[in-house]
């Protein structure tokens, strides 16, 4: 969510009625979330120049770890330095801290193409955009899952109940900190998640939902302690179920 809202923001100074904007003073401290996006709280160093130059040697962007050689322009400016500047602070200070961490499995080999594209600037903003919305409609679809054997034909599920919250097992990466809380596509996709943590044993599908729609699900190593909740279905495993009386 972070790093889409900064590409938006990026894509905006990109393009801005006063041509092409650069931030000249980039650290994360000059941004912050409101209402779900990113904002930038100091203009005050941001700037439309480009840079002049007489040839392509003039138009070398230059990092600690990094120069990129850029054209002189036919008008004697380099070309795309502002927003090529911008982008490659986004991935240093942002996309190389965040994106490889949280998404499925099956997203991330896409979200390391952003990364290295981004890192080598083989993208402009344009298409670093773009690849963020592919990520995002796959991902809010469940276009990503991939075809797997059908899950939840091996869970029993108990309509009007849910387990009763507390500190149960950790997982990554989790939205709560006192136990096992993913957002998922759907209740498959839970008991896939499921299967993959030797600790589980059932989970629920909650009423809450991230910022993208999907909804939160609980994952616990053990199913005994339920409590009535008429909006709630707790997901069990036949196996842990075995011998015990529901």
């Amino acid at each position: 969510q972070i790093c889409l809202s900064l590409v938006k923001l990026l894509f905006y100074l990109a393009h801005s009625p006063l041509g092409s904007i650069v931030l000249l003073d980039f650290q994360p401290r000059q941004f912050v979330m409101v209402d779900g996006n990113l904002k930038v709280t100091d203009m005050d160093d941001a700037s439309t120049e480009e840079l002049s130059c007489k040839e392509d040697n003039d138009c070398t962007l230059n990092f600690p770890t990094k120069s990129f050689p850029l054209k002189c322009s036919v008008v004697g400016k380099c070309e795309g330095i502002n927003e090529k500047k911008n982008l490659f602070n986004a991935y240093r200070y942002f996309f190389t801290y965040l994106l490889p961490h949280s998404a499925p499995p099956a997203l991330q080999p896409l979200l390391s193409d952003i990364l290295n594209a981004t890192g080598d600037l083989r993208y402009g903003i344009n298409e670093t955009l773009r690849a963020f919305e592919k990520i995002l409609h796959l991902y809010k679809s469940g276009l990503y899952l991939q075809k797997r054997p059908l899950l939840l034909k091996d869970y029993i599920s108990l309509q009007g109940f849910r387990t009763v919250e507390g500190e149960d097992y950790k997982c990554w990466p989790s939205y709560s900190h006192l136990g096992c809380l993913l957002s998922v596509h759907s209740a498959e996709e839970a008991a896939a998640i499921c299967n993959s943590q030797l600790q589980c044993q059932s989970f629920i599908i909650t009423q809450h939902r991230t910022w993208t729609g999907r909804p939160l699900a609980s994952f616990q190593s053990s199913w005994t302690d339920l409590i009535p909740d008429t909006n709630a279905v707790v997901y069990i495993k036949r196996s842990a179920s075995s011998g015990e009386r529901l």
